[in-house]
């Protein structure tokens, strides 16, 4: 059953990442990303990992989806999309 659980995260993570490459708006890319790597976050505590799985989704998840919309904003990406 955990082997079920875990290639199901792991076809998330490659949906949601793909999804990130594929997706013309900027925006939905960067939660796109920002979800694989909670998927990845979500696979790594399945795997009695949980030291690992706090840092991705404070460092992964968090902080870098973070400070990617920090960056868009600073761009004035959504100024310009009017």
């Amino acid at each position: 059953m955990l082997e079920l659980m875990i290639l199901l995260i792991c076809a998330c993570i490659l949906i949601s990442a793909l999804l990130a490459v594929l997706l013309n708006n900027l925006l939905a890319a960067i939660v796109s990303g920002g979800l694989a790597s909670l998927f990845a976050a979500l696979s790594f505590l399945l795997l009695a990992a949980p030291d690992v799985a706090m840092a991705e989704a404070a460092i992964g998840s968090g902080l870098a989806t973070f400070i990617f919309l920090y960056a868009l904003r600073k761009t004035g990406y959504w100024e310009n999309r009017e």
